[in-house]
């Protein structure tokens, strides 16, 4: 392996980058030097164009293509010290969808249909308390705080420590559910038999299996649970402020978009046809 490649996780690891993005923009790396044929420090511009181009070239989505670009930026701006290779790249402009969010009934309906109750699990606490799917996972015994009714994220995104709600519902179904499960120390959702946690992509299949026997019509992820917390506190009228802080959100701007999705706001506000004068 290219030694610089080896730096550029070193130096992704040093600006709190998560594991995923330092992973995937270390074979970024592999791929550019594969591409060129050539070690990373013997690259010219006309090389990092080349393999731009050919990634474009690609069906790879507007995410994607931007990734790998910020990845590029990233190791040449900051790992090599040469930001003259990357000066041409100009990242995409992303489309922001609107989020896919489940209703009430659906969650319910959802949460009833896992089978497996560590996975049920994982997912109360994923739409009961706003935690991304890493965040969940990581969950320690310890980390559980009924008196007070937190939930320590100890590691966040971007390595950021925060406290997460936990309702009195969730409390008691999660003291249910080591009663019975009673998974190994330290972990909250560790395996009795084996040991080890859930994988994100074993949940993921779990949620779109419960989704299917519930007659979801939506794309049920892990993350719909997220998107979900947050716009049902908004539907009843929390402070955005308060949400952007259970979700750990670094910018105002990242919570403000589930307002756009909210369904009771949307249903009370009137349409300017319901104040005209209406015909007899």
């Amino acid at each position: 392996m290219d030694v610089h490649i080896v730096r550029l996780g070193q130096d992704l690891a040093r600006a709190n980058y998560a594991k995923s993005t330092q992973e995937r923009y270390c074979r970024t790396a592999g791929q550019l030097a594969a591409h060129a044929r050539k070690p990373l420090t013997a690259l010219c511009q006309d090389d990092v164009r080349a393999f731009v181009e050919a990634d474009e070239e690609k069906s790879g989505s507007v995410h994607q293509r931007h990734a790998k670009l910020c990845a590029l930026l990233f190791l040449c701006r900051r790992t090599l010290g040469r930001p003259e290779l990357v000066s041409f790249i100009q990242l995409p402009r992303r489309h922001c969808p609107l989020p896919t969010v489940l209703s009430i009934d659906e969650v319910h309906a959802l949460l009833r249909a896992i089978r497996h109750r560590r996975y049920q699990a994982v997912a109360m606490v994923m739409y009961g308390a706003g935690l991304r799917v890493s965040e969940a996972l990581a969950l320690e015994v310890r980390d559980i705080d009924g008196p007070r009714g937190v939930i320590r994220v100890r590691h966040g995104k971007g390595d950021k420590a925060r406290e997460a709600k936990l309702s009195p519902v969730l409390y008691g179904w999660l003291r249910e559910y080591w009663a019975r499960e009673r998974p190994p120390l330290p972990y909250l959702f560790a395996s009795a038999k084996t040991g080890k946690l859930p994988l994100p992509d074993t949940l993921r299949r779990a949620l779109a299996r419960a989704a299917k026997e519930a007659w979801i019509k939506k794309r049920v992820t892990p993350h719909v649970l997220r998107h979900s917390f947050a716009t049902h506190l908004l539907d009843e009228e929390t402070d955005v402020h308060v949400v952007r802080a259970l979700l750990g959100h670094a910018s105002i701007q990242s919570t403000a978009r589930y307002a756009r999705v909210t369904q009771k706001r949307v249903r009370e506000t009137p349409s300017p046809l319901d104040l005209l004068p209406q015909r007899r």
